[in-house]
C-alpha cells in the first residue's frame, strides 16, 4: 500500500491484512441442510431490478481493509467544483487536497450514521485529506457519479404519469413489476385481466408509474451526494442533496405522505400490497445515513427544523411500518421481505431514537438465519427464483447492513450461528467461488453479473471472515469501481450501477 508523505505520520491501530493463501471451501455434502418446516413459500418478492448487460469485469480494486485512527492534521481542502457533465473525471485526491489547512478528527465530524460507522467514516475522510494514493480511484468515482447527480433531480412522488388509486398525488404508488396482462402473448386478443405473473421479467407497463423509478435516483442521488459533500468539503454536493430530500419528504407542495399502501399493485386485483413495502425497505436505510451526513452542519441548504420534520416524517412513517395491516404482513413473510422489513424498522428506530425497538428488531434477525440459511450457506428462498444470484446478494445485503446497525448498539450479528451453524458469514462463503469465477453458478439466473456480490463480500471480510479475505484480489468488481473503502456497508449494485 502506498501512503503520501503527510500520511506517514498516522498512527495504525488496529490492522487487518488479508490472507495471502484461500482457505478450501467446505463441499456441501458435508452438511446436512436444515431449514424449518415452513420455509416452503410462493414466490412473493417483487423488487424491480433493471436489466443490465454482463460485465463481470475486474474492474476496481480490493478494498483496504486496514483500520485506521487518525489525528489531527493540517492538510489543504479540496477545489474540486461539480461538473455538469458526468464524463468530468478531473477529480483527484491531489485537487482535494489543495487549498488550507484542515483538522482531520474532531468529534463535531463524526456523524451520527445509522448503517455506516460514524467512527469509520471519519478515519476515511482523514485518510483522504491526508492524501492517501490507495483511495484514489474510489475518490475520482465518486466524484463522478456525484457531478451526473448535480444536473438530475429533484423529484416528487406528485410527478406520478399515472393517477393514484385513491387520488392523492402525495401518496406513493407502484405497479408489480413481475406481473403481465393476460394476454401478455397477443395484445390484440382476449382481456387483459387476471394479471400473470413472470418472475424476473420487467414489465414496461409498470413505468407509468413515475415515482417508482424517481424513488431510486432519489435514494441513490442523496446518498452519493452527501458523501460526496462529506469527503470534499464541496457545499455544491450538499445543496444539491439538500434541495433532493427537501422535495421529496419535507416541501409542503411535494413532500409524500408517509405510508406505502399503494405500493406494487397489481391491475384487476388491487390498489397495493404489503410486499410493495420492499420498494422502500431495500435502499430507504440510504436516505438515513445521507440525512444523518448532512445534518453535521445547519445552514440555509439544510437547516435544524429541516431535520426535524424528517425525523418526525420518519416517526410517523415507522408507526405505520409496525401498525398498520400491510406493516404487520411484510415484517411475518418469508424471504429477502422479512430481512428487508427489518432492515428499514430496525434503521428507522435508530434514527428517531427508539434505540429499545432497534435492538429487538436487530435481535430478531437471528430467527430467520436460523430459519432461512442452511448449514451450507445456501439460501433456499432465494434459489427458487429466476434471478436466483441477484436474490441471494439482495438478501444478504439486508443480512449485512442490519448487522453493521446492530454492532452500533451491540448485537452481534455478524459473529451468530444458528444452532446447525448457520451464519451471515456461511451465507456469504457460500458465493465466493462464483463470485471468483473459479466455479459456475448451478441455479437459474436470468442475468448473471459477477460484481453483484463485491460488497457482500468485503463486508465479511472487514469482520474477520478469512475466505472472504483472501478472494478479494479474486472477485468482479462494479464497472463503477470499487468504492467499499469510501462507503463500508454493502450495496444492492446490480441495481444502482444500471439505474
Amino acid at each position: 500500500m502506498l501512503f503520501s508523505h503527510s500520511f506517514a505520520t498516522i498512527v495504525l491501530c488496529a490492522l487487518t491484512l488479508p490472507v495471502s493463501n484461500a482457505l478450501p471451501v467446505p463441499s456441501t455434502s458435508d452438511y446436512t441442510t436444515h431449514v424449518s418446516s415452513s420455509d416452503s413459500s410462493p414466490i412473493g418478492a417483487d423488487a424491480y431490478i433493471p436489466n443490465a448487460s454482463s460485465n463481470a469485469n475486474n474492474s476496481g480494486t480490493p478494498a483496504d481493509h486496514t483500520s485506521y485512527d487518525c489525528p489531527s492534521s493540517s492538510v489543504p481542502p479540496d477545489s474540486h467544483t461539480p461538473s455538469n457533465t458526468a464524463s468530468d473525471n478531473s477529480a483527484t485526491v491531489e485537487n482535494l487536497t489543495a487549498g488550507t489547512s484542515f483538522p482531520c478528527s474532531p468529534a463535531s465530524r463524526k456523524p451520527a450514521t445509522v448503517v455506516l460507522d460514524g467512527q469509520k467514516l471519519m478515519n476515511i475522510k482523514c485518510r483522504v485529506k491526508s492524501g492517501e494514493l490507495g483511495l484514489q480511484s474510489e475518490l475520482n468515482g465518486l466524484l463522478s457519479q456525484a457531478d451526473s447527480w448535480m444536473t438530475q433531480g429533484p423529484w416528487s412522488v406528485v410527478n406520478n404519469l399515472k393517477s393514484v388509486p385513491n387520488g392523492n398525488s402525495h401518496d406513493y404508488a407502484s405497479q408489480a413489476p413481475y406481473w403481465w396482462p393476460n394476454n401478455w402473448e397477443d395484445p390484440d386478443s382476449g382481456d387483459v385481466c387476471p394479471y400473470v405473473q413472470r418472475d424476473g421479467v420487467f414489465n414496461p407497463e409498470t413505468e407509468q408509474y413515475t415515482s417508482k423509478a424517481d424513488r431510486l435516483s432519489m435514494f441513490e442521488a442523496s446518498y452519493t451526494l452527501s458523501l460526496a459533500w462529506y469527503h470534499s468539503d464541496n457545499s455544491s454536493y450538499r445543496v444539491h442533496a439538500a434541495d433532493i430530500l427537501k422535495t421529496w419528504f419535507i416541501n409542503e407542495a411535494t413532500a409524500m405522505n408517509p405510508n406505502l399502501a399503494h405500493s406494487q399493485l397489481i391491475p384487476c386485483a388491487n390498489d397495493g400490497r404489503s410486499i410493495g413495502i420492499i420498494d422502500f425497505s431495500q435502499m430507504y436505510t440510504d436516505v438515513l445515513d445521507a440525512v444523518s451526513i448532512l445534518s453535521l452542519d445547519y445552514d440555509d441548504s439544510w437547516s435544524q427544523n429541516d431535520e426535524a420534520v424528517f425525523r418526525q416524517w420518519n416517526s410517523d412513517y415507522l408507526t405505520w411500518l409496525t401498525q398498520s395491516d400491510f406493516g404487520k404482513a411484510e415484517l411475518s413473510a418469508q424471504n429477502n421481505h422479512a430481512t428487508f422489513a427489518l432492515l428499514q424498522v430496525a434503521g428507522i428506530a435508530s434514527y428517531v431514537g427508539q434505540t429499545d425497538l432497534a435492538r429487538t428488531t436487530v435481535e430478531s434477525t437471528k430467527s430467520l438465519i436460523d430459519s432461512y440459511i442452511s448449514q451450507d450457506g445456501t439460501q433456499p428462498l432465494e434459489l427458487e427464483r429466476t434471478r436466483s444470484w441477484h436474490y441471494s446478494i439482495f438478501n444478504l445485503v439486508a443480512y449485512t447492513r442490519l448487522a453493521d446497525i446492530g454492532a452500533l448498539l451491540n448485537v452481534d450479528l455478524w459473529d451468530y450461528y444458528g444452532p446447525d451453524g448457520q451464519s451471515i458469514k456461511g451465507a456469504i462463503d457460500f458465493l465466493i467461488p462464483y463470485a471468483t469465477g473459479s466455479q459456475v453458478w448451478p441455479y437459474e439466473e436470468l442475468n448473471f453479473l459477477q460484481y453483484a456480490a463485491s460488497d457482500v463480500i468485503n463486508a465479511a471480510a472487514d469482520h474477520n471472515d478469512h475466505y472472504a479475505q483472501s478472494a478479494l484480489p479474486d472477485i468482479a468488481y462494479s464497472p463503477i469501481g470499487n468504492q467499499w473503502s469510501l462507503r463500508p456497508s454493502a450495496e444492492q449494485l446490480d441495481n444502482i450501477v444500471t439505474t
